[in-house]
């Protein structure tokens, strides 16, 4: 929960415009405003304090205990033009709330953590708990000191600059197992253990956590990296096993007995078989995912034994976001794409897409890129990349599941790696807003390059929309070497549209050079049009009002008003 505290009638002002936006996240604060800044601050993850950075310093510092407990804090200014990251900005996430509060109220976010200054990711910013001296080991990521990584276990973080171990003094180590940091050194702790448990009926839930307790503590494995907890259906409301589960902070998940049954395991036993239908629950739960056998079967420590836990490395797991970048517009890029290009420790793409966002990459960032034509081996590369535990990045213009690398990746992929999918703003939605509203009722885009699909299919789908009287955008309408299928897709439609149909051709939607013009499918002139043009051909009832399509939806109020 985010608490809002304001003190004068301009800061109460953008508080409700922050509640009224976030009801569901925010709660008003009223009152004396330390009192109530005393009682968010007790009560809330986050606050949103509208006053001076001095005065709410003064009331919260005597309240301050931990970096990694304390709320995130964030204060705007009395004439609303900063949302400044006051307190907490990584472990409390006010960085990024300053962010959200700024893009909303329309203030500056204004963010002095070293690491964000300079576009790296932080070490506690990146989704695993993390353990030792973070401020040494940063500082020297920020001083450019040789940093080395030692992943004991692969896990797809963000980019960080480190460097080759040899020569390095400081160091990060992604381990899931019971070590102490050394001076200069920093632990990261992956999500990689997954621990299966078998209870019987009211099994009390100190057995249940001590058999876990003691499995991980022998075979020298930290709590922090545990996942979650499997088990088997017949368990799912079991609430030793559910409390267990809240006290590490993890999920439950679970199997049927039939799955579980079919799973090899080396302790299988009579015992469950007759009381959930599968000869083991423990192991089997643990296994469901795949991954490494760390610790077999083992029983609580009652009498009679009321719980069983067993414990698998599960298989790292590379991440793969196919993101769309939108038609170039840097405006028309998502927040959503931006985070998963600033997420990524690896970016593949066609180099003048890459070129277009560079910048926004974090130091650290690998960059593969490859020219024209090259798209099943950028799919290839990113999957690949991705199965060595990697979060990469497959960038593509506009929507990357139209015409873009979505489908030749995905194709690719198989259920060893994750899959995003962030979408984009498509070239032909940003040449329909130009246009005016041409899409305004149903439409199709088709593709006129024959390079992947034979002009026989594109010719079928062409005659199809035609008869269809559907509005159509044809997408790589006429390259150097491809200049017939255009006229031929318009001769196709001309058979049941007239001359006067209204067609609208735009060039490099929402770039600098953007151009667009609307002319009518008899007065089109193909050789006008090229690889960066989209060209919308309205329908039967497309018409030009004010100089820009508009397709009616058919609504009953207009026919009403003619």
């Amino acid at each position: 929960m985010i608490g809002l505290i304001s003190a004068t009638s301009a800061g109460a002002a953008a508080r409700d415009r922050l509640a009224a936006a976030w009801p569901e996240r925010t709660r008003v604060y009223d009152g004396s405003v330390g009192e109530a800044l005393r009682a968010a601050f007790a009560e809330c993850e986050q606050l949103v304090c509208f006053l001076a950075t001095g005065a709410t310093v003064r009331i919260l510092a005597p309240l301050l205990a931990d970096k990694g407990a304390d709320p995130g804090v964030v204060c705007v200014d009395e004439g609303g033009r900063f949302a400044v990251s006051l307190l907490g900005g990584h472990g409390g996430g006010a960085n990024e709330l300053a962010v959200e509060v700024g893009e909303l109220l329309g203030a500056r976010p204004v963010v002095t953590t070293a690491t964000d200054a300079v576009g790296m990711a932080g070490l506690d910013t990146l989704g695993v708990p993390v353990e030792g001296d973070v401020a040494a080991v940063t500082r020297a990521l920020l001083d450019g000191e040789p940093v080395a990584l030692e992943a004991e276990v692969a896990w797809p973080l963000p980019a960080v600059p480190f460097a080759s171990a040899q020569g390095a003094s400081y160091r990060v180590r992604l381990t899931d197992r019971v070590v102490e940091p050394a001076s200069g050194e920093v632990l990261l702790r992956p999500p990689s253990l997954v621990i299966g448990v078998g209870a019987s009926k009211g099994a009390p839930v100190d057995e249940v956590l001590s058999v876990i307790e003691d499995a991980l503590r022998d075979a020298g494995l930290s709590a922090r990296s545990v996942a979650r907890l499997a088990t088997v259906d017949a368990k799912a409301e079991e609430p030793g096993i559910l409390e267990a589960a809240a006290r590490l902070g993890v999920p439950v998940i679970t199997y049927s007995a039939e799955e579980l049954a079919g799973i090899e395991v080396p302790n299988p036993s009579r015992a469950p078989l007759a009381a959930v239908g599968t000869p083991s629950v423990a192991e089997a739960a643990a296994l469901a995912g795949g991954g490494e056998l760390l610790v077999p079967k083992r029983k609580s420590g009652g009498s009679p034994a009321m719980a069983t836990c067993a414990v698998v490395r599960r298989p790292s797991r590379g991440r793969l976001a196919v993101v769309g970048l939108g038609p170039g517009a840097r405006d028309l890029l998502t927040p959503r794409a931006r985070a998963e290009l600033r997420r990524a420790s690896v970016v593949v793409g066609l180099d003048q897409y890459v070129d277009q966002i560079r910048d926004l990459l974090r130091p650290g960032t690998a960059v593969l890129e490859s020219g024209l034509g090259a798209e099943e081996e950028r799919a290839r590369t990113a999957v690949a990349e991705a199965r060595l535990g990697r979060a990469v990045a497959l960038i593509g213009s506009g929507d990357a599941g139209v015409y873009a690398m979505a489908s030749p990746a995905l194709a690719e992929a198989s259920d060893d790696i994750d899959v995003v999918g962030v979408p984009g703003v498509t070239a032909a939605l940003a040449a329909g807003a130009i246009l005016g509203a041409p899409l305004g009722h149903d439409h199709v885009s088709i593709s006129l390059s024959d390079l992947h699909t034979p002009w026989e299919v594109i010719e079928r789908r062409v005659q199809a929309a035609a008869e269809a009287d559907l509005v159509v955008t044809f997408y790589n309408p006429r390259s150097r070497g491809r200049d017939w299928q255009l006229p031929k897709a318009l001769a196709l439609l001309s058979e049941h549209r007239a001359a006067s149909t209204p067609v609208g051709v735009v060039r490099n939607a929402s770039r600098a050079d953007e151009s667009s013009r609307v002319t009518t499918l008899g007065e089109l002139a193909p050789a006008t049009v090229d690889m960066m043009t989209v060209v919308t051909v309205g329908n039967t009832a497309t018409r030009i009002v004010a100089g820009r399509m508009v397709t009616p939806r058919g609504y009953r109020w207009q026919e009403e008003a003619r």
